[in-house]
């Protein structure tokens, strides 16, 4: 979706002389104004065609010490069904001969198989380690959401284990930190990335942790003003939405059509059932009466994305995401601070989440360019260690591939000043030690979590 240019010669030093890569729009394919069905393709996420990254990049003195990985999960069944109609037919059983599909799709079939060894917390141990049914289930992951995962796992493996080598073959399961939501599709997600990223891994080093809040907030769950903010979000989205006549017809018209209340058909969140039928190519239910049709989903579809654009002025949604994100932040820089201080422990970390995780987080690091979160959407934080100055770290932050550092609110300025192409360790640590917290006039989590505004 992005073509990464790079700008003016090369230095001797592996810089570039005044300006680091640069991500350009690629105005061959990205329509200028709103366009639903485009971005409806973009969230699909279908595996297609190889895609370009950016992971990995740096000067050839700087060496790789750490990677923590977010993920939304891949692909999924709904979970909400439009009422009085027929299901999308979707088949949840993995077919290795069926598209789309994987290399080592067949042998992560078989190597699930044999998971019973690993270590997986609470009730995790209890869910499948890949869907299996032949209609798939209320949110199950799809074959589609699998191969996703592959893919990124396969991407991932080829830059940091075979270029830069972040993980030796006799890695030991202290050096990996695994986390899932008690989900089958966010466990299953990160299974199918963890296996093409270490192909055929010994189940015994697998210790998969088990976050029961989507905000992976751990024990830091308690605040207040974030449920405020979050109620307050929920009211400005509701007040658009009864302002946008369009969509109160649309709702009206589809409402006729399976035969129900108007205010029933909107709580059954129809565009989330209509997107798995657009992602899958199933054509929409129809009834006696009529079909629900793409012109629905456009106006449906066109009015998530305006929501979006208002959701990042009102700020609103920034507040609540600070708060929100501040737990799984404070625990992702406390743990690069420790490997920047020479623990080997924890080096590749992979946390499987929700978009509702990834959203907050791109919110509250200021990346407002970023698109909402596709399906297998990956967010990727590095720690590299400068060789001619071993003492001083740095991080790059990559969103589905594209360096995304310096959209950050806390590494803009450095951006401007500096030629280094990433972003100094000590910017994120004061950001979420302390700069999170400015905006609440407040010095602390526990503070901004229960000061009302002003």
């Amino acid at each position: 979706l992005v073509h990464l240019i790079p700008v003016n010669p090369i230095r001797e030093d592996g810089l570039n002389a005044k300006s680091r890569k640069r991500i350009m729009p690629d105005l061959l394919t990205e329509p200028p104004a709103i366009d639903p069905i485009y971005e409806a393709h973009v969230y699909c996420n279908i595996p297609t065609i190889a895609e370009r990254s950016m992971e990995g990049h740096a000067p050839h003195y700087f060496k790789l010490v750490s990677v923590q990985v977010l993920i939304r999960h891949g692909d999924r069944y709904p979970l909400y069904a439009i009422p009085k109609t027929k299901r999308p037919d979707i088949d949840c059983m993995l077919v290795p001969s069926r598209k789309p599909s994987h290399p080592q799709l067949e042998a992560f079939i078989k190597h699930m198989s044999k998971g019973s060894a690993a270590q997986l917390d609470g009730s995790l141990s209890s869910l499948p380690r890949y869907p299996s049914h032949s209609l798939c289930e209320m949110g199950e992951l799809t074959q589609t959401g699998v191969v996703q995962h592959l893919r990124n796992g396969q991407l991932l493996r080829e830059i940091y284990i075979n270029k830069h080598k972040l993980l030796l073959s006799d890695w030991t399961g202290k050096q990996l930190y695994l986390e899932t939501t008690g989900k089958s599709r966010t466990l299953q997600s990160a299974l199918a990335l963890l296996y093409s990223f270490l192909p055929d891994f010994d189940w015994k080093k697998i210790n998969m942790r088990h976050q029961w809040s989507t905000i992976f907030c751990s024990g830091s769950c308690d605040c207040p003003m974030r449920n405020h903010y979050l109620e307050e979000e929920q009211r400005r989205q509701y007040s658009l939405r009864v302002k946008n006549s369009d969509l109160e017809k649309i709702y009206v018209d589809m409402a006729k059509i399976v035969g129900i209340p108007t205010r029933q058909l909107r709580a059954s969140n129809p565009i989330d059932s209509l997107l798995c039928y657009f992602c899958h190519n199933v054509s929409f239910p129809c009834t006696k009466t009529g079909c629900i049709g793409m012109e629905h989903f456009k106006i449906i579809k066109r009015h998530q994305l305006e929501d979006e654009r208002e959701r990042q002025e009102k700020k609103l949604y920034f507040l609540y995401a600070l708060l929100a994100t501040h737990p799984l932040l404070n625990q992702t820089v406390n743990r690069l601070q420790r490997i920047a201080e020479g623990k080997k422990e924890e080096i590749f970390v992979l946390y499987s989440a929700h978009d509702v995780t990834l959203s907050p987080v791109l919110s509250a690091l200021g990346i407002t360019e970023a698109r909402f979160p596709r399906f297998a959407a990956r967010l990727v934080f590095e720690l590299w260690q400068d060789g001619k100055r071993p003492k001083e770290h740095f991080i790059r932050i990559l969103y589905n591939g594209a360096d995304v550092t310096f959209q950050t609110s806390f590494c803009k300025d450095y951006y401007k000043r500096s030629s280094k192409p990433m972003c100094p360790l000590e910017k994120f640590v004061s950001f979420v030690k302390r700069d999170m917290f400015l905006i609440f006039n407040s010095t602390s989590y526990y503070d901004a979590c229960r000061r009302r505004p002003l």
